[in-house]
């Protein structure tokens, strides 16, 4: 992939807004390390896959919303407020995502939010 590392994230996060996972998880290395804090951790496009598909399944839109940004070398910081349009209305989610990219390819993917946040808004 080309692009530097700030545009490789937000190719990624464009298609994941989309739920284009084919897509987005072409930005992912295959050993890529994901943690989505203080949940759990996973590897690779597939282990991705198995933690975000399931949790995008009961949206209808997603946005996910870039307030601030910033970029040093291979390290690419995005706050964003992901909103998520399910059947009961809009719910909003502050989120900092934290990525690492080599060689065109996230390596390193956490995203930083309150469980409890998320926890009291989303279906069961």
């Amino acid at each position: 992939m080309t692009g530097t590392p700030l545009e490789i994230v937000k190719v990624f996060n464009a298609a994941m807004e989309i739920k284009d996972y084919d897509t987005a998880l072409k930005y992912v290395s295959a050993d890529c390390e994901y943690t989505n804090i203080p949940m759990s951790s996973v590897r690779g496009p597939a282990g991705i896959r198995s933690v975000l598909e399931p949790f995008f399944a009961p949206s209808i839109e997603n946005q996910l919303v870039i307030l601030r940004e910033a970029s040093v070398g291979p390290i690419v910081f995005l706050e964003r407020l992901d909103r998520h349009l399910l059947a009961t209305g809009w719910v909003e989610l502050p989120v900092t995502g934290v990525y690492e990219v080599h060689n065109g390819l996230i390596t390193v993917y956490r995203d930083y939010f309150d469980a409890a946040t998320i926890v009291s808004k989303w279906p069961r």
